[in-house]
This record gives C-alpha cells, structure tokens and sequence, in this order.
C-alpha cells in the first residue's frame, strides 16, 4: 500500500516542536497535534480580506505575528523548530533575503518546509523564468530597481494587457496597492540550482532531505545543520 505524498504527510514525518507558517491564508498546512504553529503575515485578517477580495468566500487563518515574511524581524535567531512557507517564496521580492532569515530562525536541526509552484503548470507559464544572477544581484543591490518590470512583466504575460497606456495604468495601480504579485518565477531545475548555487557561494548550513514534485508544486524539506552563523553570513556576503 502506497503512502499518500501531500503536504500533511510530510509534516507530520517531518515536523516537531513549535515554528511559524508564512502567509498560510486560507491553506495552512495541516499539522499533527503536538506541533504548535503561529502563522505569520504582514497584514491582519481584515486587511487581507481587503487586498484579496477574491478570497472573500475562503476562511482565513488567525494572524498570530504581524511581520514581513522576508525579514521575520520580531522573531529571534534560532528560535524555531521549523518555518514553513508554501507559495511565498515566488511572492518575494528579495528570494535570497528570504531563505537567509528562514535560516536565521531555525534552531540547529530545524526544517525548513517548502511549496514553490512549478510555473509551467500556473499562470506563469509564458513568463521568463527568474535567473540566479538576477536574484544575486536583488539580493545585494536591493529589489527596487526591478520592482517596475516585474510588474509590467506581470500585466503584460498574465493579466494580458497589451497597450503601452494601459499597462503603464495598471503597472501604477498595482504598485499603488503594493500588490503582491510573482515577482520570481522557476520550473523544479532552476529552483534546485538555486539552492545549490547558495550552498556552493555562502556555504550555506542546509541539508536537502527531501526534493519531490507533487500537483504543479515542488516541495523542499530543508535541514539546518550545524554551521556559520547565518545573521553573519548575510552581513559578510553584503561586503
């Protein structure tokens, strides 16, 4: 008899003790019952409501910790058993900023829990997809300067707007709300080699046990070895 693989089977292989799930909203991952969860996000729940009116008829998550999910700046280093984030990491403005500070808040040992939707199977499909470079450069030159082409790269490849005039409208709408678009994108080959080419640049303490496409998604399981100190590797990779 096979074992179903889904994201509530792999947490409950996989995760103990108490962490954070990052912007949950209205599909947290169920977990076992000895495993306490907060969920984070950077905006209540009625204020979500307002920015994704399309989720009205959904049940949303209580947010426990108001926080930017890429900085995680009121959660101490080293203070969680686990951070997952499912269908955030696209979301990211600075990827590599994120996964450092999910890092930064892991304990020795802790999982880091992954969904990243395989673009080929969304929206994004006609989309390029994100290239490591590009993220280095985000991640060490600040996200800002590509905000306004991924927004126009959005409006053009998935909402379908053509005309020079209207795509500058809704680019400035869109920017206006601080809508949170993807803003990166990967097919399950690029998002391997990212996380194998920040291991071969900042020596990163990760262990990937497990790298399994599952329904459009491919889901990391990530463990925190010992090793550097992430709060200083990401002040020494900026020099």
């Amino acid at each position: 008899m096979r074992t179903r693989i889904d994201r509530k089977t792999l947490a409950s292989i996989y995760l103990r003790g108490h962490g954070i799930e990052i912007g949950a909203l209205q599909f947290p991952v169920k977990l076992p019952r000895s495993v306490k969860v907060r969920y984070v996000d950077h905006l209540t729940v009625s204020e979500l409501r307002k920015h994704y009116p399309e989720l009205d008829s959904y049940k949303l998550v209580k947010v426990d910790i108001l926080d930017d999910g890429e900085t995680l700046a009121t959660i101490g280093d080293a203070s969680q058993d686990f951070v997952i984030a499912n269908h955030f990491l696209e979301h990211s403005e600075n990827p590599i900023k994120a996964i450092m500070n999910f890092l930064r808040v892991l304990r020795e040992g802790g999982i880091l829990f992954l969904a990243i939707p395989d673009k080929r199977y969304t929206f994004d499909n006609k989309r390029e997809t994100t290239s490591f470079d590009h993220l280095l450069r985000d991640y060490k030159e600040g996200p800002e300067g590509s905000r306004n082409k991924h927004l126009q790269d959005w409006v053009v490849n998935v909402e379908g707007v053509k005309d020079e005039a209207s795509v500058k409208k809704r680019v400035e709408e869109l920017d206006e709300m601080n809508y949170s678009i993807h803003f990166h994108i990967w097919t399950p080959k690029e998002m391997f080699d990212l996380f194998n080419k920040l291991d071969e640049l900042f020596c990163l303490p990760i262990e990937i046990l497990l790298f399994v496409k599952h329904e459009g998604d491919v889901v990391f399981i990530i463990k925190k070895h010992t090793g550097q100190n992430v709060t200083n590797l990401q002040k020494e990779s900026l020099e």
